[in-house]
């Protein structure tokens, strides 16, 4: 494994079993932070003043993690294909929205406006004033984690944060919403 040197702004580091791993300083990190993505691979942030060398070692000792992630990424990525490309975004529009209403309709929801974005962080979210917004990519989900996303933003229209109140009230309408989340997670690293 090669160093990475204290002062460099970002450098590809090649970590055995893993592959290169990106090093890149951060003004916004707080703290040590790998992130996974099909796009970028592994990187690693490390605040301003952050030491490269405690960086490298925390990367280390979650070698077995990073790998698990990069395991869980390439069987969703071979799963999804090209299904990314094939986005008829009229007609994912249109299907979002309609289920949106469907679930607001049947468990008593109300929102203000809805918006579809081709986001790479999100799949949805909900602002204070309950607008809510859908990543484009939710139809490529199976129906009951599209649906759990959408719950999961609708019950912010009356829950604004991620208390025990609002897992609770979640969990109503879809039941063991933490193994939902969890569920969700392996599909973030390959679509999102």
């Amino acid at each position: 494994m090669q160093r990475a040197p204290t002062c460099v702004h970002m450098q590809y580091v090649e970590i055995d079993g893993i592959g290169p791993v990106l090093f890149e300083r951060s003004k916004r990190a707080k703290r040590i932070i790998i992130s996974i993505s099909p796009q970028k691979g592994v990187r690693v942030a490390i605040p301003a003043r952050g030491s490269a060398k405690k960086a490298e070692a925390f990367v280390l000792s979650k070698t077995g993690w990073i790998k698990k992630q990069l395991s869980l990424m390439d069987q969703a990525e071979r799963e999804f294909g090209g299904k990314l490309m094939e986005i008829d975004r009229v007609s994912a529009r249109q299907t979002l929205i309609e289920r949106l209403d469907q679930l607001a309709e049947k468990h008593g929801f109300t929102y203000n406006k809805v918006t579809i974005r081709n986001q790479k962080t999100r799949w949805g979210s909900c602002s204070t004033e309950n607008n809510i917004s859908l990543n484009i990519k939710l139809i490529l989900l199976p129906k009951d984690l599209m649906d759990y996303v959408m719950l999961h933003e609708l019950v912010h229209t009356r829950v604004k944060n991620h208390s025990k109140d609002f897992w609770a009230e979640l969990d109503k309408y879809v039941g063991n919403a933490k193994a939902r989340a969890s569920e969700l997670r392996k599909y973030r690293l390959a679509i999102l």
